[in-house]
């Protein structure tokens, strides 16, 4: 049976219907291809006249129909009635007098138009999606585009399931990103259903990481690591252990002020950083100097040791251990100046660091990749899709123009150089002296 029509339904009204004899006359199931043929022209809101043709029909359908028009039924490969006639039987012989659509709904229950169907469940859907207009500016054009392109009906398939789902994204999306970050498992028990809300392959989970990526420009991507990377920019963790940043000569526990008399990289995790304040050991300027890759703070070390300034490394994508690190040294003052890849992604990368922290450009304008593209002998052609440069526009317009990625190992002498102990000497004297007297390993290392 088939769902009640609502009193807008064009249905027509039951009549008086002789029931026992219509069961007898077009209940046969010989004839029920042609009863739901007419209950679908009803629906739709046509007329119930015209040919109705069966395919392949069976002895069984033939005899129905024999008996129904009262004759053979013409021969062929297929089966022919006219619906104008089957209600005129019907009216004549007083089974249904009002006709072939009472007799219908008599036998498989009031039908409901398709147009009316398709409205109701559009209203439902645009209510499913009320949630989407309290999000902030920045993701309007996200819930537009999920709204054409049904990634929401196809994971929740009705409006009834989609409902609480956006309601739930939408929560989701508005405390991100979480400051200090914490876990996915401890912020959804906290915000949501459970902590297994947004566990790995869940509607919820799907839907808010496609939000995420749009509010916190997180570049596209795919796979578990990916998914990681991207949870983690919002400040949502698998844990606190596995988020990481390296790091040289930052000061501020004994472990840290241990490796900074050693010169040697540190790899801080994002537990450690959010039980303790960490004082950069930095000149009076506060300059502490951020890579893109691991390459630059290894060569830094190896040349400089503990005489070299505070470098951090974001090693491709800032962690959520990196943004807790940088934001803490932005906070006390810090001057970040940022140096990466000159190629789409590198800059992609910048630009998502920037939403988080403020940075300066350290050699990553568009005169320093021209003079640095002009020096590298064959340089790799620049691939993948272009992306801006709000430090600086014409840094965009260069990278098109030259077509070549200058990664930061080409440039490692230029980096080294701006590294260089004598250059911050004389703002660092009294810093590095003390240093020096207190550990007696101060000094470069070539």
């Amino acid at each position: 049976m088939n769902p009640a029509v609502t009193p807008s339904s064009s249905t027509p009204a039951d009549g008086k219907v002789d029931a026992e004899r219509l069961g007898r006359l077009l209940g046969d199931p010989g004839l029920a291809w042609l009863v739901d043929r007419a209950r679908q022209r009803m629906a739709r809101g046509r007329p119930l006249t015209g040919s109705v043709t069966l395919s392949h029909p069976d002895e069984h359908q033939r005899q129905a129909v024999e008996r129904l028009l009262g004759r053979a039924p013409r021969a062929g490969g297929s089966l022919t009635v006219r619906l104008d006639t089957v209600d005129a039987i019907l009216r004549r012989s007083g089974v249904s007098p009002d006709g072939l659509a009472v007799a219908v709904v008599a036998l498989t229950g009031p039908v409901t138009l398709q147009a009316e169907t398709r409205d109701r469940e559009e209203r439902a859907w645009e209510e499913a999606y009320a949630p989407l207009g309290t999000l902030a500016p920045e993701l309007a054009d996200w819930a537009e585009r999920i709204r054409g392109d049904g990634l929401v009906r196809r994971l929740a398939r009705t409006p009834e399931a989609a409902g609480p789902l956006v309601d739930a994204a939408v929560r989701v999306l508005r405390s991100l990103p979480v400051s200090p970050p914490t876990s996915r498992a401890t912020f959804a028990a906290r915000n949501l259903s459970g902590a297994h809300a947004l566990d790995e392959g869940t509607p919820l989970a799907a839907l808010v990481l496609s939000g995420l990526r749009c509010l916190t420009g997180f570049p596209d991507g795919a796979g578990a690591e990916w998914r990681r990377e991207a949870w983690a920019f919002a400040g949502l963790l698998k844990d606190d252990l596995s988020s990481t940043v390296l790091s040289l000569n930052l000061r501020g526990t004994p472990s840290l002020d241990w490796m900074a008399d050693a010169g040697e990289p540190a790899v801080l995790t994002l537990r450690s950083l959010t039980r303790h304040t960490l004082v950069p050991a930095v000149a009076p300027s506060g300059t502490v100097h951020v890579c893109e890759n691991p390459a630059v703070l290894s060569a830094a070390a190896d040349t400089f040791g503990p005489a070299c300034p505070p470098l951090v490394c974001l090693q491709g994508q800032p962690s959520a251990a990196a943004l807790t690190l940088l934001r803490g040294l932005a906070a006390q003052g810090a001057a970040l100046h940022y140096h990466g890849d000159f190629d789409w992604g590198g800059v992609r990368i910048a630009t998502a660091l920037r939403r988080s922290v403020p940075w300066l450009p350290w050699r990553y304008t568009a005169a320093d990749y021209r003079a640095a593209a002009a020096r590298v002998a064959e340089a790799p052609v620049l691939t993948g899709s272009p992306a801006e440069t709000p430090w600086d526009p014409a840094l965009a317009v260069a990278l098109a123009e030259r077509g070549v990625r200058v990664e930061e190992e080409a440039v490692l002498d230029d980096l080294l150089a701006d590294l260089e102990p004598r250059a911050h000497r004389d703002a660092d004297a009294t810093r590095v002296e003390s240093a020096a007297d207190t550990t007696g390993s101060y000094g470069p290392r070539r």
